[in-house]
């Protein structure tokens, strides 16, 4: 299956916290979307690792995903190696996506950043010829592809974008996205200890985050981009 779009997260909500709503226009549009989480986020305080395969594939659903995969790398040890690289090069092998969305470059939890560089180093891998790779099911060469461009979203820390999606009339998509992961976010009725993104404030944030974003481009809501190399127009017209 080949996909216009690829969009991969560390772990297991990272996207649709960060793009849901740009995922969800998308797919409205007619582009064919994947998700790939590098981990299972074994390591969270609240919730198992089953738990939240159950919900992703929930917010999966929601988002109208074509596919949606797990790596089952180790969550908080992954590393940029060797092994990490060609097991995602595999996958970017597999789907050809255009555009590949990862993590935030610099960001609280340390798997952001790792996981935005293994993309990142994995994407500029894939194109190379000499790189043989074979999928598990399959002893077939895989044709090497380098998508045309890698964005990175914006995550806890408010980094300033180059790049932002209008993404208004989505947000409701998104959200429903977002809280298909019970465990993770606020109740009020939980017993479980508070983390970073259980409070009512952080839920009400991804809102007015996207309403705030929206305000500074004159639309009602956005989603904010970082990317590796410049943005091309062909007119000074095409942008909004």
């Amino acid at each position: 299956m080949k996909l216009d779009i690829l969009a991969i997260g560390a772990h297991p909500d990272d996207v649709e916290l960060s793009c849901g709503a740009t995922i969800a226009k998308e797919i409205a549009q007619g582009k064919k979307v994947g998700i790939i989480d590098l981990t299972r986020g074994e390591l969270g305080t609240r919730g198992t690792a089953e738990t939240r395969d159950k919900e992703a594939a929930e917010a999966a659903k929601i988002l109208g995903a074509s596919v949606r995969v797990n790596m089952e790398f180790a969550d908080g040890f992954f590393i940029n190696d060797k092994y990490h690289q060609i097991e995602l090069i595999k996958m970017i092998r597999k789907y050809k996506p255009e555009i590949v969305i990862c993590n935030a470059v610099d960001d609280r939890h340390i798997d952001h950043g790792k996981g935005s560089k293994l993309v990142s180093d994995a994407c500029f891998l894939s194109g190379l010829v000499k790189i043989d790779t074979k999928t598990d099911d399959s002893d077939d060469w895989q044709d090497p592809w380098r998508p045309k461009q890698v964005y990175h979203y914006i995550q806890w820390k408010n980094l300033e974008p180059d790049l932002v999606v209008d993404v208004s009339g989505f947000i409701d998509i998104k959200m429903k996205a977002v809280l298909a992961y019970k465990t993770q976010f606020y109740d009020a009725n939980s017993t479980e200890p508070e983390t970073p993104i259980t409070s009512k404030n952080f839920t009400d944030s991804i809102i007015y985050r996207a309403r705030d974003l929206g305000r500074l481009v004159g639309v009602e809501c956005a989603e904010g981009f970082t990317v590796e190399r410049y943005p091309t127009v062909g007119s000074l017209f095409d942008l909004k």
